[in-house]
């Protein structure tokens, strides 16, 4: 009898494809990219209207029990330090990174094909149409923020620069700026229209900080 109950239980567990203690797609979203910024290029209401939208997509995909912060550099402080301390998964449940150390080393998981919107969608990057790949940061490859490159902390939407990285880890060429997730390169100006006319849409990187 006992051999046939402990059948049965295997048997259940693979028809629903459960595991002991749970698996990755188990993980409730942590990180995704912004579907869409608020449309005015890189004036995003500072940094307490891109949290403020970050709040809302979430909220909108149903992950709104969290606290949301956008990844975004300025001068109240560095962005590694406004997002928790990890881990974070996407929206399918696979892990980006487990600390804010993993985040920002080569071991990171940001990727295209991972690198998904709140509601789980892949984000184009480089070869796609349009390309979206240059993803709002303002920040230095090591999570500090780049002084002078943020777009007026996140307030201008005309002339300026803030400094971007590719969700796909794709360039002009293999050299390591070009792979970055979060330090690539400056943007042409502010504006929706600069952003997009160097492969970005206003995106940006939202965290479960709590």
């Amino acid at each position: 009898m006992r051999i046939s109950t402990i059948a049965a239980a295997c048997a259940a567990l693979a028809f629903t494809g459960a595991v002991p203690g749970g698996s990755a797609q188990d993980a409730e979203m942590t990180f995704f990219i912004t579907s869409a910024g608020p449309g005015q290029g890189a004036d995003l209401g500072g940094l307490a209207g891109a949290d403020a939208h970050c709040q809302s997509l979430a909220e909108a995909a149903g992950a709104g029990g969290h606290t949301w912060r956008a990844y975004l550099g300025s001068a109240e402080g560095d962005p590694k330090d406004r997002i928790g301390t990890g881990p974070w998964h996407n929206a399918e449940g696979v892990l980006i990174a487990e600390s804010v150390d993993a985040l920002h080393s080569d071991g990171n998981a940001i990727r295209k094909e991972t690198g998904l919107t709140e509601q789980g969608e892949v984000v184009n990057g480089r070869g796609d149409t349009p390309n979206r790949h240059d993803i709002l940061t303002g920040a230095n490859a090591d999570g500090t923020t780049a002084a002078d490159q943020t777009c007026g902390d996140w307030t201008l939407s005309g002339e300026g620069s803030a400094i971007v990285g590719h969700h796909d880890r794709m360039g002009l060429n293999d050299e390591p700026p070009a792979k970055s997730w979060n330090a690539s390169h400056g943007s042409r100006g502010c504006s929706q229209e600069a952003l997009q006319g160097t492969g970005g849409d206003g995106l940006f990187y939202c965290f479960a900080a709590d």
